[in-house]
């Protein structure tokens, strides 16, 4: 037999709502430990994960485990970029756009037992103003959206859901200069996503023929819509047909700079960053790689 894989699983406590009580119980209950020697952490404050991740690597540790959310994702899966640890994702947030994309189970048991079969893909990841992103980076709305849900005492979907119905009646649409691989035009947008997957999370697509493997991000420009047309942008976003609809503009790309009236939030993965008015935003084929 060869030689244990040594495994950390890094905990965010809070994420999705969730707790996280008897949570190496259960892990130790399904992993397969002919294959792994575990080790566990909570994270206890805002890029814990990052560090914890990034000594992990130096210390060659083979898998490094999220436990959380798109948030959590990122900031484990920017310190393991470019490097031979691979990623593991127990989904445990309040959208999981990565995890549903790549079809790991929400359901905590079977996204454990998913680990044993050790088996992986290697995925592109984003580069905003040089911050990695994974899953999918944004501007306007739901940036906008990301900024009050951080700042919400209700987590999960609950929580996000209030944030959205609290914005989508006042915000108003921006204008912005988009050079997409050379190309400028100028747009005024209620959002534009940059993805690199299909989806936000909770199964809804902006961009439903980006991949994480091609090498290329899709870059998803919301037109001003009228309110009375939500109901069909909801059923687009559900029904994989976004790009299908008179209000999306979706444009593949592999080096964007989007140029802004004023300096706003950003979201990362679901995580706002406040950003200048210039933002440069470039994929990097094949850098990452996670257990799926």
């Amino acid at each position: 037999m060869g030689k244990k894989k040594r495994i950390l699983f890094v905990v965010n406590p809070i994420s999705g709502g969730r707790r996280k009580t008897g949570f190496e119980k259960r892990v130790m209950a399904e992993l397969d430990t002919a294959l792994f020697d575990s080790s566990f952490h909570f994270t206890e404050y805002a890029g814990h994960a990052n560090e914890l991740a990034t000594q992990a690597v130096a210390d060659g540790v083979d898998v490094v485990v999220a436990v959380g959310g798109d948030g959590t994702i990122n900031e484990i899966a920017a310190a393991l970029n470019g490097t031979e640890t691979v990623l593991g994702i127990i989904p445990e947030g309040s959208g999981n756009g990565l995890a549903l994309y790549l079809g790991i189970p929400l359901n905590e048991r079977a996204a454990i037992r998913r680990l044993n079969k050790i088996e992986y893909l290697t995925i592109d990841s984003g580069m905003i103003n040089e911050f990695p992103f994974f899953n999918m980076a944004g501007i306007g709305f739901d940036a906008s959206v990301s900024d009050r849900f951080a700042n919400d005492s209700i987590r999960g979907p609950i929580g996000y859901l209030r944030a959205v119905l609290r914005e989508i009646s006042t915000y108003k649409p921006k204008r912005y200069r988009l050079d997409i691989d050379g190309q400028v035009i100028e747009r005024e947008a209620f959002m534009i996503s940059v993805a690199n997957s299909p989806q936000y999370g909770n199964n809804a697509y902006v961009a439903p023929q980006a991949s994480v493997t091609d090498g290329m991000l899709d870059v998803c420009i919301i037109h001003k819509f009228p309110l009375y047309t939500i109901p069909m942008m909801v059923f687009h976003l559900f029904n994989k047909t976004a790009d299908q609809s008179e209000y999306v503009e979706i444009i593949p790309a592999k080096q964007i700079r989007i140029e802004r009236e004023t300096a706003d939030a950003v979201h990362i993965d679901g995580e706002p960053k406040e950003m200048g008015t210039v933002l440069d935003i470039v994929i990097k084929p094949a850098t990452l790689r996670i257990l799926c």
